[in-house]
């Protein structure tokens, strides 16, 4: 299963190798749930910490290496046969869908994020602690590819003007329009994309739609189009995994990330669309 219910986690959570990717580590240090380990975006999920790193390449949170990743994952025990579940704050948006993105990438199955985030645990039941827990590393995990549908900028140039294929952009409304963009140069949006912000995919609640709920609300948007001919981004390719964690869980699977997002594309030359481009 691609989401676990905090009641479920406090079943088995003494079995899993549990993951905080809460972006603010101060956080993680102030207290997170027991047997967790930090995930950071901007060093374990992307090379955004590398000196140089240049949002125009790759965009803001570009895909580390394989082999990186992969011997990160052995330094927090993780193993093909590890039970991973990651959570975060946000409802999986930042960045738990990300890292469970990347695992699935990776061939790894056996991934979940906690659906409702830390709020939920601590509802269960759940206490924080500031201890880390001692664990004895594994070899780098045995992957050397990543094994979803991905994009890159060429790509998207020609799917966003093919009338079999949908581009769909997981920001914000106002972000999409051009209307305001905290992250990134420019406003607005790639030509022919299509909007649905991520956060769309969550209850009231802050949990996960239903999955029939899911799949009536993408059905929508796909207006009879398969899932496989989605490609999904946002600003740097973090939250359009949550959207990607959605589909899967509405039985939809096979849409594409494009990870460079529109803080690539905007630093590109290539047309954009809205008022602030």
């Amino acid at each position: 299963m691609s989401l676990i219910s905090a009641s479920d986690l406090l079943a088995c959570h003494s079995s899993v190798r549990l993951l905080d990717v809460r972006q603010n580590g101060a956080a993680f240090a102030a207290g997170h749930l027991p047997g967790a380990l930090h995930a950071d975006l901007e060093r374990d999920l992307s090379t955004a910490a590398e000196p140089g790193h240049d949002p125009a390449r790759g965009g803001r949170h570009p895909l580390p290496p394989v082999a990186r990743f992969a011997a990160r994952l052995g330094a927090w025990g993780i193993g093909p046969d590890t039970e991973v579940v990651a959570y975060d704050a946000s409802g999986g948006g930042n960045a738990a869908a990300r890292l469970w993105w990347m695992l699935r990438a990776l061939g790894h199955r056996r991934v979940s994020v906690l659906d409702g985030g830390l709020p939920a645990a601590l509802d269960a039941g759940l206490t924080l602690t500031v201890k880390c827990p001692a664990m004895a590393p594994f070899s780098p995990y045995p992957a050397d590819r990543w094994l979803l549908p991905r994009v890159d900028a060429d790509a998207v140039e020609t799917l966003r003007r093919d009338p079999t294929q949908k581009l769909l952009d997981v920001r914000s409304a106002e972000r999409w329009r051009g209307k305001s963009e905290p992250f990134d140069p420019l406003a607005g949006h790639i030509p022919g994309s299509v909007n649905l912000a991520w956060n769309e995919n969550l209850g009231p609640d802050g949990h996960l739609k239903a999955p029939a709920e899911l799949r009536r609300q993408y059905e929508a948007l796909l207006g009879g189009m398969p899932s496989d001919r989605l490609t999904v981004h946002c600003g740097s390719g973090v939250t359009a995994c949550h959207t990607l964690l959605a589909l899967d869980v509405a039985g939809l699977p096979g849409a594409a990330l494009y990870v460079g997002s529109w803080s690539e594309w905007c630093r590109s030359g290539r047309p954009k669309a809205g008022p602030g481009a």
